[in-house]
Parts: C-alpha cells; structure tokens; sequence
C-alpha cells in the first residue's frame, strides 16, 4: 500500500533514521532549531495545551554543568554534540490555555486546578511533543541522539525550577562517521496488534 509521503521521506523520518551517538563539528543553527520549532508546535495535545518546553544548551560552561548529570555511558556524546536540548514538561501549562484553547477558557480550572493532575497531564502530553521533536530533527536532514539517562533531578535543579520535569537530553548534530550502531531488532505487527 503507498503512503502519502514519498520513500525517500519514509526513509529519512523512520527506515533509516537511528538515534545517533556520534556527530560531525557542522553548527546547529538558531534558524534551524526556529524551523523545527514551527513544525512540532503542531503536535496534537489534551486541550491544545502544549506542555512541551525545550532548553537549548550552547555554551561550553552549560554544557559541562549538564554533563557532570548525565550518566557515564552519556557523557561523552553530550559533551561532543553540535547542540544539546532539554525536554522537560511544564506542570504550570495551564495558565496558557485560556489562550491556547479558546473554546473552552475555562478548562484551566475545570479539569487543571490539581497538581497531580497537571503533572500526569504535562508529562504525557509533553512526551508526545517529544516524539514529534525527535521526528522534526529528521526532517530538517539532522540526527537526534535522545537519552533517558541522566540524573533528573541535578538537571531539574540546574536548569529548571519545580514547575517543570525533565524528560530528556537530545544530542543534535549531522551524524557523525560512526554515529549509529546496528538496529535493534522490533515485535512484529502480529506481536503488536490485536483486533477485536
């Protein structure tokens, strides 16, 4: 069956697009992380309510501050990749949505006035973006090295405050020479999916 998006998209977003551990010296550009930006701002959220915020870290002092957090198995890569992100999830994203969802200002009170609740609701939603972030790096031709590895809360106090949950570290980058390891293997659909 075709898709709507040529093979070569197909290839780029999903065939061929592994995480990346090595990366070339070529810069990630502010302009590019604008443009990968405005694609992934259009992911479907619970009530529009975007919980998604990204910190981009550029400078060398930052960067070894972020990198005395992350596991050993992760230093390396984090300290060497053309730009790094933190993904985290802001808890306090109701206060958006009278702007962010129109039609129903008042779901900020109605189904967000708990803390638990907004913190369920940011950490799923928030991970969705995430997923439509790694797919955005793709698309702008880069690669994507996400890690869950990382002390989250030394990353929480370094960069963040209590009202937003780190969710992952993106190494950004053209791939370097060695950058991806043999694919894992995947479950089969018939493993996967069930019809009732």
């Amino acid at each position: 069956m075709s898709l709507a998006l040529d093979t070569a998209a197909q290839d780029l977003l999903f065939r061929e697009a592994h995480t990346a551990n090595t990366f070339t010296d070529e810069p990630v550009s502010d302009e590019q992380m604008q443009a990968l930006y405005d694609l992934i701002k259009l992911a479907p959220t619970a009530f529009n309510q975007s919980p998604l915020r990204i910190v981009l870290v550029r400078t060398e002092e930052a960067r070894e501050r972020l990198v005395a957090h992350m596991s050993d198995g992760n230093k390396a890569k984090t300290r060497t990749a053309p730009l790094v992100a933190i993904l985290a999830a802001d808890n306090e994203f109701h206060e958006e949505l009278p702007q962010l969802f129109p039609a129903f200002p008042q779901a900020k009170d109605a189904f967000f006035s708990e803390r638990p609740v907004r913190e369920r609701s940011a950490a799923l939603n928030a991970s969705l973006q995430a997923g439509y972030f790694i797919l955005g790096v793709r698309a702008l031709g880069l690669a994507a090295g996400p890690m869950t590895g990382f002390d989250a809360a030394g990353v929480q106090k370094e960069f963040l405050d209590d009202d937003h949950t780190p969710l992952m570290v993106v190494n950004i980058g053209k791939p370097g020479a060695e950058a991806y390891y043999p694919r894992s293997p995947r479950l089969a659909y018939e493993e996967v999916v069930s019809v009732v």
